[in-house]
């Protein structure tokens, strides 16, 4: 066996981490560690005639510290930025041209958020007019816009936006988003070469839709093209769970699927290494235009471009020189590529790839194991192993079913990605034949649906473990030591006896007594301590969260035992600290679409904390206010409040908070909820004024049962069931024993979670039940 070739390997990790301090650190942070790195090199060279390694050493510094100096000089460009001086949430025209296809901001249900659909454009800057001046500027910007108008665009049109400039949504050499007004204006044509590439995308899409079922119609330009629109969230959701998100993301494998096609049907044709390169640079560069240059995607025609070279020199082609060349060619090209965790996932599965896969199938085969399924297994196992330890720290779970979800489907990838192919090609040529290999793709496509969905639904599918870089460490070493004990006989014994001796008390137990929740529930109150938490239901696995709690253990340990996988929509009903200091146990912990806020933005410092979590997590931020509806299946919401004007005292309007909370009439199969954060008698009586509906059959009671809530607004409500969200033993007197009393006067069963634990409202045979999680009460049948 060669030893491999590692000599790029510290080079790719100096520029790396030099890119990365320049982008989250800034540019002093960049300066600094190029003239440290350049200090190195000096040292480095001083002592050069004794040291064997000193050129190599000498190489990756000063690699390092142009990269350090580069990234330096693109930082203060940001930094710098007229579009930086701009007061936040000031008004601009902007002349932008898209870099890539329009996204859809996704709600599990397909639900519109703040009354319709948006969507994110990522673009490049070309003029900004504000103030009374116009600008020749560059740089890169996001566009948060309605749907209307935006969605048809494509890469490289050139069009006018009116909107709000903000900061940046992420660190990642963007120089600010402007959320948009109104629909694009002055759209000039796409290059040719990018409608001919929509073209295809739109007639693939076409095509699988007359061919096949709505999911594999959905699925096949996924795999092909990385066009997820015609999923349903559903299914997006299921790949995800299942660890196969990767397959619809057009990672390296699909390149690599089809590039090896393209080169065997060059070979069949008897076609010379110069031409059969030719050939293939030609299929590299409109596979990446057609589908679009996803992290991923650049990484794999970088290193198949690398490859090509070899193949025309005649120089004999080592895969992890390759990849390391990849790396600093794609970071010099493309720096913001280096906080994007797709590229981090895809450069890491193929140095497992490379570096594990074949010793691992050579111990198998050597062990008795067929060709195939000993590759199979360890290209699998060597890719989970790498890339989990990036994906606790991106998510804090751990994807329990992938290793045999993506066994499963292995074998039916490759002709799928290449029928699609085939299909995509025709289909703008000839469209019956590109019908019949759609078709033909159905069954394959059928399955890995069929796997991806039982896979998700699995007890257990995925466990919820610490995230962020403390998680990620320890991940990273347990990976570690358990390849390093699989080496000995006695450990792997050992971890195999405990492994089915967990399986087989966890999975009978899971499925035959799961305990909490109840089944059939709708709702549950989470008993996060003196704080709201609030859960509702809108499908298996899937829900709408209201508020977070203080604290993001608690918040997360009752998603948990929810089994909720993913968040169609986060609501924050106003910005104090028992409301969202919980939100990153949601956020690192599960899916969630998209985080709303109320129009108040105060206190300064709750804003800023929910900005700065949802940046930190790449969750989009949404506004919400009195009139919108937001429709999920089995669960339509409508904002009620708030009514109250905004008071002009920044110090009187954080005072105000709690009436500014945002109110929410849900309608679900258990009846009405009224969701009310926190709204005292001043909000209440807005409502009262304004002749809004407020009967409701289940009142979430503001303020944690507060004394500061008026008879006549609970009379309009006059609820079956009372929830309130409330601490033990806390020392604010909560709940009010007159509040108490005045909603037993009026009929309502009340449930507190101090008492009851959480509170969960539950569809029955005979109707509406409520069960408490602390001795499974019924509390009101």
């Amino acid at each position: 066996m060669h030893p491999l070739d590692i000599r790029l390997a510290p080079a790719a990790g100096v520029c790396w981490a030099a890119t990365l301090v320049g982008i989250l650190l800034g540019w002093r942070a960049a300066l600094t560690t190029a003239l440290v790195l350049m200090l190195f090199a000096a040292a480095v060279l001083a002592r050069a005639r004794t040291r064997r390694a000193a050129p190599a050493v000498l190489a990756v510094l000063v690699i390092g510290a142009g990269f350090a100096l580069s990234i330096a000089w693109r930082a203060h460009a940001v930094a710098t930025h007229p579009l930086s001086s701009t007061d936040d949430g000031g008004h601009a025209t902007a002349t932008i041209v898209l870099s890539d296809d329009p996204k859809l901001l996704r709600a599990n249900g397909g639900a519109p958020f703040g009354g319709g659909n948006r969507v994110v454009v990522h673009a490049q800057l070309r003029e900004v007019r504000t103030a009374g001046r116009t600008i020749d500027v560059g740089g890169a910007v996001v566009v948060l816009a309605p749907a209307d108008g935006w969605l048809a665009l494509l890469p490289g049109q050139r069009v006018e936006v009116r909107g709000r400039v903000t900061e940046p949504l992420h660190r990642d050499l963007s120089v600010a988003t402007i959320r948009a007004t109104g629909p694009p204006s002055s759209v000039s044509e796409a290059p040719m070469l990018q409608r001919f590439a929509g073209a295809i995308r739109h007639n693939l899409s076409d095509t699988a839709t007359r061919a096949l079922g709505s999911d594999s119609a959905g699925l096949l330009p996924g795999m092909v093209v990385g066009d997820t629109s015609g999923m349903s969230d559903e299914l997006l959701t299921d790949f995800k769970v299942a660890g196969l998100s990767h397959l619809t993301a057009v990672s390296g494998a699909n390149f690599s699927i089809l590039l090896g096609a393209v080169l065997l049907a060059v070979r069949g044709l008897t076609l010379g290494p110069r031409a059969g390169a030719a050939i293939a640079g030609v299929a590299l560069v409109l596979f990446v235009v057609v589908v679009r240059p996803s992290p991923s995607v650049l990484r794999a025609a970088v290193m198949g471009s690398i490859g090509l070279l070899a193949l025309v020199t005649g120089r004999r082609k080592q895969a992890l020189p390759a990849l390391g060349g990849a790396i600093i060619a794609l970071l010099a090209l493309f720096p913001s590529l280096a906080v994007d965790f797709g590229f981090a996932l895809s450069v890491f599965a193929t140095a497992g790839l490379i570096v594990l896969a074949p010793s691992w199938a050579d111990w198998l085969r050597a062990r008795g194991w067929p060709r195939w399924a000993a590759e199979m297994v360890a290209v699998a196992s060597a890719a989970f192993a790498v890339t989990a330890p990036i994906i606790v720290g991106m998510s804090g779970t751990v994807g329990l079913v992938s290793i045999l979800a993506n066994l499963l489907v292995a074998l039916v990838v490759p002709p799928v990605t290449v029928l699609g192919a085939s299909a995509a090609v025709l289909a703008s040529i000839w469209s019956p034949p590109a019908v019949l290999l759609a078709r033909m793709a159905g069954p394959p496509l059928w399955w890995m649906v069929w796997v991806a969905r039982h896979a998700a639904a699995f007890p257990g599918a995925t466990m919820t473990v610490p995230g962020g870089l403390a998680g990620a460490s320890v991940a990273a070493g347990a990976v570690a030591l358990t390849i390093v004990a699989l080496r000995f006989g006695i450990t792997r014994r050992l971890l195999l006896a405990i492994a089915i001796g967990v399986a087989a008390v966890l999975i009978p137990v899971r499925i035959s007594n799961p305990g909490w929740p109840p089944a059939g529930w709708i709702f549950v109150a989470c008993d996060v301590g003196q704080g709201d938490g609030l859960v509702v239901s809108t499908g298996d696995g899937r829900a709408v969260v209201v508020d977070v709690g203080p604290d993001p253990s608690a918040m997360r340990t009752c998603l948990d035992r929810l089994g909720i996988h993913s968040v169609a929509l986060l609501i924050l009903s106003h910005l104090h600290a028992d409301h969202i200091t919980g939100l990153a146990g949601v956020l690192r912990s599960r899916s969630v679409a998209a985080v709303a806020l109320g129009p108040m933005k105060l206190p300064a410092e709750g804003f800023r904390s929910v900005v700065e979590t949802t940046a930190e997590m790449r969750t989009p931020l949404l506004d919400l206010a009195a009139g919108d509806r937001i429709d999920f299946p089995s669960l339509h919401l409508r904002v009620l409040a708030p009514l109250l004007p905004q008071p002009r005292d920044p110090v009187e309007a954080a005072d105000s908070a709690n009436d500014q909370s945002l109110v929410i009439a849900a309608d679900t199969p258990a009846g009405r909820l009224l969701l009310t954060g926190d709204v005292e008698i001043a909000a209440q009586e807005s409502l009262l004024r304004a002749g809004v509906d407020l009967h409701a059959d289940i009142l979430k009671v503001p303020h944690h049962g507060s004394r500061n809530t008026s008879n006549a607004f609970l009379a309009a409500v006059k609820p079956r069931l009372s929830v309130i969200s409330v601490g033990a033993d806390n020392t604010f007197g909560h709940p009010a024993p007159g509040l108490v009393s005045q909603l037993e006067s009026l009929g309502s069963a009340v449930a507190r979670t101090d008492r009851d634990g959480d509170v969960a409202v539950v569809m029955t045979g005979s109707g509406v039940g409520v069960v408490g999680s602390s001795d499974r009460a019924t509390i009101l049948s």
